[in-house]
């Protein structure tokens, strides 16, 4: 069958629309600001013989593009060995167990089997950030973590819906084991209905096409894109390209971590090996090889962005396994940090490998980190526990063209940080101070951009506050000359008296009592090219907004 260019694109348009649909459902249903707000969730089609990526959302998480593949694909495996439940029309599966081609236990995935003529067509899955899965810390930040179970509950591949009724068994083992369970019955039938309205919109698709069509349709444009992807990677010249990136410590010894990237450019295809890296570490900065490969992907796509999102474009990357590193996990290794940090970390090496070869398509360092910052505690006023989670900003680094963007979400996602207003009215917290973070970007000739300065007073009550984050050693990276932006950093105000961790950007577990506060100081982006070639205006104008 030859399909069209026309009926190619409209198709191709048409299973993008059915994503963006299920992102906005889910957003707008969910009841948690982490989802409802900062968009910390994604949805995508799937293959169903293998779970390999056909679309996902445009305002869905980069990261995900890659795990969400993974855990997709593996859920299919373990049906077909007989290890899960097989699959009946309207069931949806959840799983968050990072082994299994996932992140962190906080980012939960749905699954649901698309039925077309008595046979799986696809599958519709995405993740959403919850705010608490238990664990020995609110929020499941547990920065002194040293096994997974510390970080709350793992739930391997189980049907919580059946043929579209929800197990409520099922459902009150998970209540039983986290937080505030009584808000997540929000964000769960939010995430069901998404899916429910990605089937009505593919349904739509299929009639008017067919499914023959349609299927042709994917496989072309999954060709198309791998051959785009290769041909893209031609621009890089052969050889090799090294780099390294630094995580500032695992949360429980306090010594950095080292991604070592051997980047090696063939003829239409590039292999990363990521071997020379640090050994698995003791606290919870290990990364599960679906987000490390996800990783490597999302970074080629930053670099790369014309090329449409699907498994073909992933075909000329080859990421040679990790073994015996911190980026390929094992239970039961620790992993929180793995999703909104070690992620950031590897992109950053992927960058700075690349952006000799690529200097026009390739920035200087991001802020690179996504803030993870948990509360909890009990409202006195409303007579309720509570989970806050707030992730934040940062500088983008310079490029080619121009100066990084400031306080811009991190590398891995388009998350952005809940409104200030909708975080009060929910939480016993007030923000004090909510501002770009002056001089924080690396000098360059275009310098990096601003990251965030933002402090958050508890009101009321008494409280646990937690954060994995990181680059409160190292500052990111500047290049091609530029400077380091500055890095990140976190102070504790209690009776008055400031503390700041051991390990800067990472603590747990600190007691708050009213009026106590937290301050961040996100880090601004690297540099680009040489201070000294900077423009003498721009260099006027900083000046002038740093006085003002």
């Amino acid at each position: 069958m030859s399909i069209d260019p026309i009926t190619l694109s409209v198709i191709q348009a048409g299973l993008q629309q059915v994503c963006d649909e299920m992102d906005l459902s889910f957003s707008r249903a969910a009841f948690s600001p982490v989802i409802a707000e900062a968009n910390d969730r994604s949805d995508g089609i799937y293959a169903a013989d293998d779970g390999s990526l056909i679309a996902q959302g445009a305002g869905g998480l980069p990261v995900f593009v890659g795990t969400m593949q993974y855990s997709t694909r593996t859920l299919i495996e373990m049906i077909a060995a007989g290890t899960v439940a097989a699959p009946k029309p309207d069931d949806i599966y959840i799983v968050n167990d990072p082994y299994l081609g996932g992140t962190h236990l906080m980012d939960v995935r749905f699954a649901r089997p698309f039925y077309r003529n008595g046979g799986i067509f696809c599958w519709l899955s995405n993740t959403g950030h919850w705010p608490d899965t238990g664990g020995s810390v609110p929020g499941g930040f547990s920065a002194s973590a040293t096994a997974v179970e510390q970080e709350g509950l793992r739930l391997p591949p189980v049907r919580l819906f059946k043929e579209g009724v929800m197990d409520q068994e099922i459902y009150s083992i998970i209540c039983s084991n986290i937080r505030v369970a009584d808000q997540r019955i929000g964000d769960v039938k939010a995430q069901a209905a998404a899916l429910m309205v990605g089937e009505d919109r593919l349904n739509v698709l299929l009639d008017r096409y067919g499914d023959d069509v349609v299927r042709e349709a994917i496989s072309e444009l999954r060709r198309r894109a791998t051959d785009q992807m290769r041909s893209l990677i031609n621009e890089i010249p052969d050889g090799d390209y090294t780099s390294v990136a630094w995580i500032d410590s695992d949360g429980v010894i306090n010594k950095p971590l080292a991604i070592r990237l051997r980047i090696t450019k063939t003829p239409g295809r590039l292999q990363f090996d990521f071997s020379q890296s640090s050994p698995p570490c003791l606290g919870p900065m290990n990364s599960v090889l679906a987000t490390t490969l996800s990783s490597v992907y999302l970074a080629i796509r930053h670099i790369f962005p014309e090329v449409p999102i699907s498994a073909g474009a992933f075909e000329p990357l080859e990421v040679i396994r990790p073994s015996g590193t911190f980026l390929d996990a094992e239970y039961p290794r620790p992993v929180s940090g793995c999703a909104a940090e070690v992620s950031q970390r590897i992109a950053e090496a992927v960058f700075a490998a690349l952006v000799k070869p690529l200097p026009d398509r390739v920035t200087a360092a991001p802020a690179g980190t996504s803030g993870n910052f948990a509360l909890g505690g009990h409202d006195p006023a409303v007579g309720r526990d509570y989970v806050m989670y707030q992730l934040s900003g940062g500088g983008y680094g310079g490029n080619a063209d121009h100066d990084g963007l400031a306080n811009g979400c991190s590398t891995i996602g388009i998350s952005k940080a809940p409104p200030v207003e909708i975080m009060e009215q929910n939480f016993p917290v007030l923000y004090r101070r909510y501002a770009l973070r002056e001089g924080s970007g690396g000098a360059g000739r275009h310098r990096g951009g601003l990251g965030l300065d933002y402090e958050i007073e508890l009101r009321r009550g008494t409280a646990r506050a937690s954060f994995v984050m990181d680059h409160g050693r190292f500052g990111p990276q500047g290049a091609l000359g530029g400077a380091d932006g500055a890095p990140n950093e976190v102070e504790v105000w209690r009776d008055g008296k400031k503390y700041i961790p051991e390990h800067l950007s990472k603590e747990q577990d600190i007691q708050l009592q009213q009026g106590d506060s937290v301050r961040v100081r996100t880090p601004g982006g690297g540099g680009y090219g040489d201070p000294a070639e900077r423009d003498t205006d721009l260099i006027a104008e900083d000046t002038r907004l740093e006085r003002n």
